[in-house]
């Protein structure tokens, strides 16, 4: 996969989490088993969103990086991001934070970071 393609994949999926974070917890949350339950819990969920759209940004903004030495950094920051995020959801899993729906995100890190890693490769 290119670097442009593997870019533009990872940001849309990181501006979809985002975009539905922002918009409606309310409906995204309790599919993991987390409720929503007041104005400062529905606020955290659309903080969270910052990262999760700066991420989208910086991998769109970035989807014409050759590889080299920074193309190598990113994709090095980009795994490291996947794997704290597998780390802390599968946690959340084990913990029964996560219920339901929430296996989903540790496949999704996981899944995410191997991609992630393969990119990391071709450079």
């Amino acid at each position: 996969m290119t670097n442009k393609t593997f870019l533009t994949f990872h940001g849309c999926i990181y501006l979809l989490f985002a975009l539905a974070l922002f918009f409606i917890p309310n409906i995204i949350w309790p599919m993991y088993g987390v409720e929503i339950n007041d104005k400062y819990t529905y606020f955290l969920s659309q903080h969270t969103t910052i990262f999760l759209g700066g991420i989208a940004v910086i991998n769109l903004q970035l989807r014409e990086i050759e590889s080299g030495t920074t193309a190598k950094k990113l994709f090095i920051a980009l795994l490291t991001l996947n794997i704290l995020g597998a780390l802390i959801t599968v946690y959340a899993g084990i913990t029964g934070i996560f219920v339901g729906f929430g296996w989903s995100d540790p496949a999704f890190f996981i899944t995410l970071s191997i991609f992630t890693y393969l990119q990391f490769k071709k450079q």
